[in-house]
C-alpha cells in the first residue's frame, strides 16, 4: 500500500514525485510506456515562458511566473542544463505591435519582470538575424530555455533515489475506489494507494472517467518541428516568437540548451493520441513561416524531425483539483506547462495536504543529483583524471556528439534505468547528432544486452515490438 500513486511520468508527474519524495512518504510513478519521457515531456519546444501569455489570474498565468522562477534552482539541484537566454516575440505591423502592447500590459499584472518593447533599430542589433521586416518586439529577459527530457528524467531518478519507485509498461485499465483507499489496475498486476494523482498527459481525461469524473475533455493537438545541426545554433541567441494567434504562439526559432537551432512547431487538432507522425505539409509550414522570422535559416543542415503531442484541455486552463477525495487532477498541462511545472508540484502537495494527507518533512531527503554530462563538458585534465579512474571514458561511442562508453554505462545504471535505445539517447545524447545513431547504435545495443543479460536480439529501440535486429547477417538463408 503506497501512499501515494502519481499516473503518468512526464515531466509534471516527475515534478510533483520528487516534491513529494521530500516528505516521509511511500510513492509510486505509473507509466504506461517502455520509459519515463516519452509523452510530450519528449518532445516540446524546450522553452522556460516568462509568463506574459497567460490571462492574468489563470491558473496559467501564476503557475507559470512562479515555475520560471523556481526553475534555475531546480536545474542546479538536479544537474539539469538552463541558459536565461531571453525571448521576444516579434511584430511586422502595427496591428501586431498592439497585440504586443497588449502582452506586455498583461505581463506586467502577472508580475514578469523585465518587459518591454524594443524598436526595429535597437531589436536588430540584439538579434542581427531577425527579418528585415520586423518592426518591433516585445522582449522578455526572463525567458529560458531547459532539456525537457532531461528534466524530467532528472527529477524522476531524483525521487528513486529518495525512495520512489517506478512501475513501467503500466497501462492504467481500471480504478476502484475501496473507501480508504485506491486499486489501480492494469495488465501487469495492481496498485493500492491511498491518494491518487492524475498527470497522464493527452490521456487524463480518460483516467479521470475511471473514478467517474467526466467534467473534461483532452484535444490532441500535433506540433511538428524540425531540428537543426549544432553549427546552426548561434543563429539566434534569444527565442523568437510570432505574434500569438489561436492556436499558439506560432513558429518559434530557437537555440536549444546543447547548441543545436530549433523551429516549430505547428498547432493542428487531432483525433489520434497516439499519431506522433510529423507530414510534408506541417514541415513546409515551419520551414516557411521560420524563414520569414529570420534570415539565413540554413534547412539542408537539417538533421531530424519530430512530432510531440500537447494536451490541450477543453476549459481553457490548467486542470488541477481533487473531483473525490483523495484524487487529484493534474490536466490539460499544456504550454506552459514545462515552465510551470516546478509551481503545480507545489500546488499539488497543498491540495493534499486539504485532503488530509500527512506531511512531515524527509530529514534524509538529498535533492541533489550529479549532473550526467560532466565528463562531456569538462577540461581536458578533468577528463583524463576521470578516464584514469574508469577507461571506458575514453572510448568514444558516438563520435557526433562526443558521448563515451564510460558515460553510457553510467546512464544504464542509473535511475530512472533505460532499457532501449531511445532511452540511452533521452539520457546521454548518443544518436542525436548528425548521424541519428548510424554509427554508434550497434555499440550502444551490445552495452544494453550486456547490462540487462539479454540477447543482443532482443534489445528494441523503443520498447515494444520495436525489434533493431532479429538474428547474425550469416545466420539469415
Amino acid at each position: 500500500m503506497y501512499d501515494v500513486a502519481i499516473i503518468g511520468g512526464g515531466v509534471v508527474g516527475g515534478m510533483i514525485a520528487r516534491t513529494l519524495a521530500s516528505y516521509k512518504l511511500s510513492i509510486c510513478i505509473l507509466e504506461k510506456a517502455h520509459d519515463v519521457a516519452t509523452g510530450a515531456s519528449a518532445a516540446n519546444s524546450a522553452i522556460v515562458h516568462a509568463g506574459y501569455d497567460a490571462k492574468e489570474g489563470s491558473l496559467k498565468a501564476k503557475l507559470n511566473v512562479r515555475g520560471s522562477r523556481l526553475m534555475p534552482n531546480v536545474c542546479k539541484e538536479l544537474g539539469v542544463k538552463y541558459k536565461n537566454n531571453g525571448s521576444l516575440v516579434i511584430g511586422f505591423n502595427e496591428e501586431d505591435r498592439e497585440a504586443l502592447e497588449a502582452l506586455l500590459v498583461r505581463g506586467n499584472k502577472n508580475g514578469v519582470e523585465g518587459l518591454c518593447i524594443l524598436e526595429k533599430e535597437e531589436l536588430h542589433t540584439l538579434e542581427p538575424n531577425l527579418s528585415p521586416d520586423v518592426l518591433c518586439a516585445l522582449y522578455a529577459p526572463t525567458g529560458a530555455i531547459v532539456c525537457p527530457y532531461e528534466l524530467t528524467i532528472a527529477s524522476i531518478g531524483n525521487a528513486m533515489d529518495n525512495g520512489a519507485n517506478l512501475e513501467l509498461d503500466f497501462a492504467v485499465s481500471k480504478i476502484q475506489d475501496l473507501g480508504s483507499y485506491y486499486e489501480i489496475f492494469s495488465d501487469k498486476g495492481t496498485v493500492s494507494a491511498r491518494y491518487v494523482i492524475n498527470a497522464a498527459g493527452v490521456f487524463s481525461d480518460e483516467i479521470a472517467k475511471m473514478v467517474g469524473d467526466d467534467s473534461f475533455t483532452i484535444q490532441p493537438r500535433r506540433g511538428e518541428y524540425v531540428l537543426l545541426d549544432k553549427e546552426c545554433g548561434s543563429l539566434v541567441k534569444n527565442t523568437i516568437f510570432r505574434t500569438p494567434g489561436k492556436m499558439g504562439k506560432g513558429i518559434l526559432v530557437s537555440p536549444t540548451v546543447d547548441g543545436n537551432l530549433i523551429t516549430g512547431p505547428t498547432g493542428v487538432d487531432i483525433e489520434d493520441k497516439l499519431d506522433k507522425s510529423t507530414t510534408a505539409e506541417g514541415l513546409s509550414f515551419v520551414m516557411q513561416q521560420s524563414n520569414e522570422n529570420t534570415t539565413g535559416i540554413p534547412f539542408g543542415k537539417s538533421i531530424t524531425s519530430f512530432c510531440g503531442l500537447r494536451a490541450v484541455g477543453s476549459v481553457g486552463d490548467f486542470i488541477i483539483g481533487n473531483p473525490l477525495p483523495r484524487f487529484v487532477n493534474v490536466a490539460g498541462i499544456e504550454s506552459p506547462g514545462l515552465s510551470s511545472a516546478p509551481a503545480i508540484a507545489e500546488m499539488v502537495v497543498e491540495l493534499l495536504d486539504k485532503a488530509g494527507l500527512t506531511l512531515e518533512k524527509n530529514p534524509n531527503f538529498n535533492p541533489i543529483r550529479e549532473a550526467t554530462h560532466a565528463f562531456r563538458e569538462g577540461t581536458i585534465e578533468e577528463k583524463n583524471a576521470i578516464i584514469a579512474k574508469d577507461p571506458a571514458y575514453g572510448h568514444i561511442i558516438c563520435r557526433c556528439e562526443g558521448v563515451s562508453e564510460g558515460e553510457i554505462l553510467a546512464a544504464i545504471r542509473q535511475n530512472p534505468r533505460p532499457r532501449d535505445l531511445d532511452g540511452v539517447k533521452r539520457r546521454t545524447r548518443a544518436q542525436m547528432g548528425r548521424c541519428q545513431g548510424g554509427f554508434c547504435s550497434p555499440y550502444i545495443v551490445e552495452l544494453l544486452a550486456q547490462e540487462m543479460n539479454i540477447p543482443y536480439e532482443e534489445v528494441t529501440k523503443c520498447g515494444g515490438k520495436s525489434l533493431i535486429n532479429v538474428q547474425k547477417t550469416k545466420e539469415v538463408q
